[in-house]
């Protein structure tokens, strides 16, 4: 099916952004599918007003140690342990968000929490991820082998192409398809690469709801967020992993 090309200005109510391709691509254009057309990749600009690259000055460790994140320019890598958070020195509300991100290993896991609170980041010991917020699963398609091997158990409850589910305490109305105990919001396509590939998430996250792209498919997402302001963190989970061009656009 021939794709609908649509230029669209910053200015949108779809907030458009384009994550950072290889050094080599200079090649920017927005490509948006018709409504109620299947799963169409998009790319969005991330040149307008209001985006920022965060980088190491932007990050503070919260209880990981000192050598298990280590900046290299827009990139940071992750030995994944003790697994802990990188977070925002920054409080966020209304943003959207782009990074590229990678397993280094066979079924590494990782993620994203959004909207962390502070009493879920104040004190926390090494070897625990906070006990609030809202998670962007970030997995290597190798952990539901892993897992099936080493429990004997079917991979029912999660999957590895961008599941979103509150943490903890946090609250979220999850975007059907649902896992089976209606707790994540399920992708509703198959589209992260194995390691070491990389993979591009776009999260868009607006008065308590957030929707994530998936190499330019819109998958998962929820609503109804509580708390749905708080820190942005990088997760290190036991498994090398890598972020790269973390870009950021607060919104009203």
């Amino acid at each position: 099916m021939k794709q609908l090309i649509l230029l669209v200005s910053a200015s949108s109510l779809l907030p458009m952004v384009l994550g950072f391709a290889q050094a080599q691509e200079t090649k920017r254009e927005a490509m948006v599918p018709a409504q109620g057309a299947p799963l169409t990749p998009i790319q969005f600009d991330t040149t307008g007003d209001g985006w920022v690259e965060l980088g190491k000055d932007d990050f503070q460790r919260a209880n990981c140690d000192e050598d298990t994140w280590v900046w290299d320019g827009p990139l940071v890598h992750s030995t994944g342990k003790p697994v802990g958070v990188l977070r925002s020195k920054k409080k966020y509300r209304n943003l959207e968000f782009v990074a590229w991100w990678r397993h280094l290993s066979f079924a590494g896991n990782s993620g994203f929490f959004l909207w962390t609170p502070d009493d879920a980041l104040e004190g926390l010991p090494p070897n625990r991820l906070p006990d609030a917020g809202i998670e962007v699963q970030v997995l290597d398609t190798g952990y539901t082998q892993q897992y099936e091997k080493s429990s004997g158990k079917k991979a029912t409850w999660f999957t590895t192409h961008g599941d979103i589910f509150p943490v903890g305490r946090s609250k979220l109305k999850p975007f059907p398809p649902l896992s089976p105990d209606g707790s994540r919001s399920f992708p509703k396509g198959n589209f992260s690469k194995p390691s070491p590939e990389w993979n591009f998430y776009y999260v868009r996250a607006l008065n308590g709801e957030v929707r994530l792209w998936v190499n330019g498919h819109e998958v998962s997402g929820g609503n109804n967020a509580n708390p749905a302001e708080g820190y942005l963190c990088l997760e290190a989970e036991g498994a090398p992993v890598e972020f790269r061009n973390i870009r950021i656009r607060e919104l009203p």
